[in-house]
């Protein structure tokens, strides 16, 4: 019968035998065993994986996410399964050996074998917890009412919500309402799409109140006339705000977001490398704003014209601390051909307030700017071009260095 189990099994389908008996007597027997079955033949069924299965398995194998099968089915079901899947099933654990492991045998082992087969529910617990012992975040899947003490143990357990048990669904922290195991990869995509769109706007805030900071507190120290008032830094707040609620938060996933090994747990949202990097960006920026104000004083222009030019250049370089914040890894060419729709609006309400304190006299009264001549417009758009350009440049070389 073995000859013909195998053949079956190696292509994938779950094998069943049939039997069939006959009983005439008045009182049925205690046990089925009692009966005297006669063998009828095989039944194979068929479970094909889903079609996304194999890109999602490919997918998490770039992203540095180890794909591990524990099943219930016979051995050559299961590594024709994982197969199809991707999987290397070369080697393959089943219940029957994994009974016999010692805890430092499966320690040995579980950083290697991908597919367990004929598994028990007390084995997916002692699989999980092995993974888990060997420093590993571990996320569980599974439908039954057996996998429910897995699905606990597990770091992040992950029901099927179509299928699944009600024991299985109340479980984990997570429930997938279209049973895919595409869907998982889906979740980690936009959790990492997330977490990076945190860091940049972290990165940003961090950058950005340097050159606020700065030029609020010179004319202080070096007694010169105050340039800002309450108008202004909320003027400015209003550009901040919705550029970290709504730009950043809009902000499309890296091209590179699926091919990065994970982060540690214990890293946090804004190390070391990005707090100096936040820094040094806020202080090139003020830098910039104060060689415009000195320009300004040089030029022995009126506090109105002065305290305009000032402001639109400190303006101007916000958005450029914006365009060199929308991207971590990627190029510049690349980030700004990434849609974002909601950067383009703030871009736009952001240009039309500053044309309106030029041309509208109320508006240019209420901020106290004097006129400002087409060279001091361009002055001004130079110094966020200067922002942009130069950090840009320092984070291609950073890239560089790194990758070498």
């Amino acid at each position: 019968m073995n000859d013909s189990i195998k053949p079956m099994a190696s292509r994938g389908l779950r094998v069943l035998g049939v039997a069939r008996a006959s009983f005439g007597g008045d009182a049925l027997p205690d046990s089925p065993r009692e009966f005297a079955f006669a063998f009828l033949g095989l039944v194979g069924l068929a479970d094909p994986l889903r079609p996304s299965v194999p890109d999602a398995v490919r997918e998490c194998r770039s992203a540095g996410i180890r794909v591990v099968m524990i099943t219930g089915d016979y051995p050559e079901t299961a590594a024709a399964i994982a197969r199809d899947a991707g999987l290397d099933a070369r080697q393959l654990i089943s219940g029957e050996a994994l009974d016999r492991m010692t805890a430092a045998d499966l320690a040995s082992q579980i950083g290697t074998a991908d597919v367990f087969a004929r598994i028990m529910p007390e084995q997916k617990l002692r699989i999980v917890n092995a993974l888990k012992a060997n420093g590993e975040i571990v996320a569980m899947t599974g439908d039954g009412v057996n996998d429910a003490p897995s699905l606990k143990a597990a770091h992040i357990g992950v029901a099927m919500g179509g299928r699944g048990t009600d024991v299985a669904r109340e479980a984990p922290a997570i429930v997938l309402l279209d049973d895919d195991f595409g869907s998982i990869v889906k979740a980690v995509r936009l959790g990492r799409r997330i977490y990076d769109n945190l860091r940049k706007a972290t990165a940003f805030i961090l950058a950005v109140h340097v050159p606020i900071a700065g030029l609020a507190l010179a004319p202080l120290v070096f007694g010169l006339p105050v340039l800002f008032g309450p108008i202004h830094i909320a003027f400015i707040e209003m550009v901040i705000d919705p550029v970290c609620s709504l730009v950043f938060e809009a902000e499309p996933e890296e091209d590179d977001v699926m091919r990065r090994p994970p982060r540690p747990p214990a890293e946090p949202i804004a190390p070391a490398a990005l707090v100096a990097w936040s820094l040094f960006q806020g202080l090139f920026a003020t830098a910039t704003v104060v060689g415009v104000l000195y320009v300004a004083l040089q030029r022995g222009m009126p506090l109105d014209e002065t305290r305009a030019l000032t402001f639109f250049a400190l303006i101007l370089t916000i958005v450029g601390l914006v365009l060199v914040n929308r991207a971590l890894s990627a190029s510049v060419l690349t980030a700004l051909r990434r849609p974002n729709p909601a950067l383009l609006w703030i871009l736009a309400a952001v240009v039309a307030i500053l044309t309106l304190t030029l041309a509208w006299p109320f508006a240019a009264e209420l901020f106290r700017f004097g006129p400002l001549h087409p060279d001091d417009l361009a002055l001004t758009a130079a110094s966020g071009v200067v922002v942009f350009a130069c950090l840009e440049l320092i984070k291609h070389m950073r890239r560089r260095s790194k990758s070498t």
